[in-house]
């Protein structure tokens, strides 16, 4: 059916208890959106309903649990009668280099940053088709193009999540649903928190390669997260709202820098890559 845009629209965001996904729910129930707001404990963001009342619907959600993941998207739906809005943020970044990172620790990091999200999506996607509209946000990093040494699998989830949403978006817009996917460069936010990074054990031969890489990360300038949500509503109440959206100013410059180098080097080798086509 055609959507006759309703002022007040009505969000489902994971990962609402902190970093963005906390100044954002806040954003746009301050702005009179309502929200079903998730996170893994409950209490997380039980202030914001003392706050906002019946505008957000806090829920418990793991989002590796995908049975819950679709109990809850029912519940969101059902309780507000439609949903908007489908934004999903929940991640956390593996700190470790390919060497050192164990299968198992990568796949819980994939459980949560791509599995996570895809059934998130799975879930609502009957729902936004009945309605025949929709707008799936997803919270991916500038590393979603380029790679940083000692992050290499968490910038690979954010890879396989970039692909994911762009072959979606194709999808899915014959039935109305519009997707984005959000790029954030370095943010101020509990991202370098113990809860948002895992470490894998240690080999002695990285020790030079990742004291210094982590000291390039501190040498980042971080942007203020609570400049951010303008930026979020512009993309939501756009008519046409762009497949991807660079978060910040830093990202622009480094994505071009790296895009030209790769050209560069596929132009270079391009005489042998055509003469391989038979």
């Amino acid at each position: 059916m055609a959507h006759q845009q309703e002022k007040q629209k009505v969000w489902f965001i994971t990962g609402a208890s902190r970093g963005f996904g906390r100044i954002w729910t806040e954003a746009v129930l301050e702005r009179g959106d309502k929200v079903a707001a998730t996170a893994r404990q409950l209490s997380s963001i039980a202030d914001l309903q003392e706050k906002y009342g019946d505008n957000i619907l806090p829920l418990e959600l793991d989002v590796t649990n995908h049975e819950q993941v679709n109990a809850v998207v029912t519940q969101a739906y059902e309780h507000f009668g439609r949903l908007d809005i489908v934004l999903n943020n929940a991640g956390y970044s593996l700190v470790g280099t390919i060497e050192e990172a164990s299968a198992d620790e990568v796949r819980a990091m994939y459980e949560t940053n791509v599995y996570g999200p895809m059934a998130v999506i799975k879930a609502a996607l009957p729902y936004l088709r009945r309605q025949g509209y929709g707008h799936i946000l997803g919270t991916s990093s500038n590393v979603g193009h380029i790679t940083l040494p000692v992050i290499g699998y968490y910038c690979s989830s954010k890879w396989a999540f970039e692909a994911i949403h762009e072959s979606l978006a194709t999808e899915v817009k014959a039935f109305g649903i519009k997707v984005t996917i959000i790029e954030p460069g370095a943010y101020a936010t509990e991202f370098g928190s113990p809860e948002s990074l895992k470490f894998t054990s240690d080999l002695d031969v990285y020790s030079d390669l990742k004291t210094e890489f982590f000291k390039t990360l501190q040498s980042f300038e971080r942007g203020d997260p609570k400049a951010t949500p303008e930026a979020i509503f512009a993309i939501v109440d756009a008519e046409n709202p762009p497949l991807r959206f660079h978060l910040g100013s830093h990202n622009l410059p480094l994505v071009r820098k790296t895009y030209e180098e790769r050209l560069a080097l596929w132009e270079e080798w391009d005489s042998i890559s055509s003469a391989a086509q038979g």
